[in-house]
């Protein structure tokens, strides 16, 4: 089959696309002829070594992705051959078939493409689980999503309108910015130009954000949580910046406020059947209109690089998608 290969731990410079064994189902898997994968941005640090999972060259990346299943392992019910599923998983999804727990695979409805769920399963996965089961974000409540135009950022814009919430949207450029309005952000703070937490202030009458959602972390932490509300909840989402902050614990004492962390991957796997429940609130929230999962560009097999440059350099906005066929 035909893959795009990590041969060497290093940059996307050294990946190539080239030939690799058609996978084998093994007992609980499932193989899927995927049609389209996409970028996330734990994919540039499994490349390279810095991924909370490490995977053992030669291997394929791309952690998500969507199409039919080809074969079924021992064991596997619930699921047929010629049934159209999106899954994740922490490689392999860049090339033609793709074997993968048959527990983390989600059927994809009648009414939702495969390029679309290929494009939703893990930052919409991701952020339903942050604002659903960890923040438990009410109606009425404010919350500020950091990266906002990002995968998963405009995934926690969307879905915080979808539950009721306020958003605020904050990002680097007016370009993004105006994407996280078209999403339905109820305002937006321009994180260069803006003072942050004279923003919130003034967009919260002076009581602070009830929810962060930081994807991003870096500098810009420590200042969104000063401006969280009492009983304010922090998102831990991940750290795109590369900058991993420290944070001073009397302020979550000061604000009776908690530091939640979001591992989705680990949640996805530990609790199975919750993660199911999420994804098939998400496919219909998709099938009647109330979210769009919006994807920037889909870049060919042969033009892969063109998509983990848009992810190095931060100017994706929505998602870049994979071509498999």
């Amino acid at each position: 089959m035909r893959a795009i290969v990590c041969a060497t731990l290093g940059p996307p410079e050294d990946l190539v696309v080239g030939d690799m064994p058609d996978p084998e189902p093994g007992p609980g898997d499932i193989v899927i002829a995927v049609e389209m994968a996409s970028f996330n941005f734990p994919d540039l640090l499994i490349i390279r070594g810095a991924y909370q999972f490490r995977a053992d060259p030669p291997f394929v990346p791309g952690a998500e992705g969507a199409g039919t299943i080809v074969a079924l392992g021992d064991g596997v019910t619930g699921l047929h051959v010629g049934q159209r599923v999106a899954a994740v998983a922490s490689h392999g999804a860049f090339a033609q078939r793709w074997v993968v727990d048959a527990a983390t695979a989600i059927p994809i409805p009648d009414g939702v493409s495969s390029a679309v769920a290929a494009v939703s399963t893990m930052t919409y996965g991701t952020s339903y689980h942050a604002l659903a089961q960890r923040a438990r974000l009410s109606p009425g409540e404010t919350l500020l999503v950091l990266g906002a135009a990002g995968g998963v950022g405009s995934a926690a814009v969307e879905l915080g309108k979808a539950m009721g919430a306020t958003v605020i949207a904050a990002a680097s450029t007016d370009d993004k910015l105006a994407f996280c309005r078209e999403l339905g952000a109820d305002a937006t703070i321009n994180i260069v130009e803006d003072d942050v937490r004279s923003r919130i202030k003034e967009l919260t009458s002076g009581r602070g954000v009830d929810v962060v959602y930081d994807p991003v972390g870096g500098d810009l932490t420590e200042t969104a949580f000063r401006s969280i509300a009492w009983e304010g909840r922090y998102l831990v989402v991940g750290f795109a910046t590369g900058d991993i902050p420290s944070l001073p614990l009397n302020l979550p004492l000061l604000k009776g406020a908690s530091v939640m962390g979001v591992f989705w991957g680990s949640f996805a796997t530990r609790d199975p059947a919750t993660n199911r429940s999420n994804a098939n609130a998400i496919f219909d929230l998709i099938e009647r209109g109330v979210i769009a999962p919006r994807t920037m560009e889909v870049v060919s097999f042969d033009d892969f690089a063109r998509g983990f440059e848009l992810m190095a350099t931060r100017r994706v906005t929505g998602k870049i998608a994979l071509s498999i066929l």
